[in-house]
């Protein structure tokens, strides 16, 4: 009988063999690494870091992990800096990650800046340093107080997500049954983010309460990570019609690197580019982008990150906040993509699939910088 950890690798080494992608040959690197070295890259839900067992969670960021930083070519990572979920405590949680944020830009100014305005993502580009956006993906923080927004604005935050899977007071998240849509305080919100010029995220919300908030914002909108309902029905995914909708208002959608990719079991390679055919053939190359919903640093898949999978995916559920398609032993990651370079071979996949050069920057950055630009200034 098979120990646990001799499982884990035998599962790992099996999921891997499935993929069609990993068993065929080595790249064809059609999308040169010149083409990578001018492309603006932009995670829209990421960051640097990642998985590490023998860090802290407030820990300074570890060498290899910076020079991840510089090898994967990311100029540009919406970077969470909120707490998420309904419960006391969210603004001084939310505010001590901010403080961190800072902290980690200020210690490592060759490596990060901060973004606060379009200008920003060539300067980023030029200066061969990680832009951060500073994101959120709740609004539990503002505590119902609308005048809060403009002390985060302050603060940096460009990026806002009015709910994250539960009801909150601003709407419904995806996983409520009800679907009531945006609350009144809510499009109150909604007005608000356009006035600061902070871009609308509609990640995790329910599908009639994406359907208002494109209708309500006088401003082009984001759905920065997610897939599409039409091939995986799970709530995290984005019908058809919203999806169409974003894109009429000028929106973009970010295709995440998630479970929900395919109806169970690991997602792979295959997964994530038919989910960016799917959003490509529903929006137009114009409105898709990519928004992992992970770090930048590759995850040794061991018996280590298996007990972590296990009770980051316990503390959710006891939260209420995990989604159908999550799992205790499905890691949150596309194991071909798994490295910090996941973009580059992203790319390269993509042209050997018959993907035009020009179409493959777009998707790697160039259709978020666009909508950055044109919601900042």
């Amino acid at each position: 009988m098979l120990d646990r950890r001799q499982f884990l690798s035998a599962a790992v080494a099996a999921a891997l063999a499935t993929s069609p992608l990993a068993r065929a040959a080595a790249p064809k690197r059609s999308f040169t690494e010149q083409s990578y070295a001018k492309a603006m890259v932009i995670d829209a839900l990421g960051g640097p870091g990642g998985y590490d067992p023998d860090l802290a969670s407030d820990a300074d960021l570890s060498p290899s992990m910076l020079a991840d930083v510089k090898a994967s070519g990311v100029t540009v990572a919406n970077l969470t800096v909120n707490s998420v979920g309904n419960g006391p405590g969210k603004f001084e949680e939310t505010v001590s990650g901010i403080a961190y944020s800072e902290q980690m830009i200020n210690a490592h100014p060759d490596y990060f800046m901060k973004i606060l305005a379009g200008r920003d993502l060539a300067a980023a580009k030029a200066s061969n340093r990680m832009g951060l956006i500073y994101g959120f993906q709740d609004t539990s923080a503002l505590d119902g107080q609308l005048d809060r927004l403009k002390l985060f604005y302050g603060l940096g935050v460009r990026i806002v997500q009015p709910v994250y899977n539960r009801r909150n007071l601003m709407g419904d998240g995806c996983l409520e049954p009800a679907d009531g849509g945006l609350s009144t305080l809510g499009r109150e919100l909604i007005g608000e983010i356009n006035k600061l010029k902070i871009l609308l995220d509609l990640s995790h919300a329910g599908a009639r309460t994406q359907a208002e908030g494109i209708s309500a914002s006088k401003s082009p909108m984001a759905i920065t990570h997610t897939g599409c309902r039409a091939l995986v029905d799970v709530p995290r995914n984005t019908h058809d019609r919203e999806l169409k909708a974003l894109a009429d208002r000028g929106g973009v959608v970010g295709i995440y690197f998630m479970p929900f990719l395919r109806a169970s079991g690991q997602p792979h390679a295959e997964d994530l580019i038919r989910h960016l055919d799917h959003a490509v053939n529903v929006c137009g190359e114009d409105h898709v982008g990519l928004g992992t919903d992970g770090g930048i640093s590759g995850i040794k898949l061991d018996e280590k990150y298996a007990a972590f999978q296990r009770k980051f995916f316990e503390d959710r559920q006891k939260a209420g906040i995990a989604a159908p398609g999550e799992a205790a032993d499905v890691f949150n990651l596309v194991p071909e993509y798994n490295d910090p370079r996941r973009f580059f071979t992203l790319a390269n996949d993509l042209s050997d699939r018959g993907w035009p050069a020009k179409r493959i920057e777009k998707i790697l950055g160039a259709n978020f910088a666009r909508l950055f630009g044109e919601v900042w200034g």
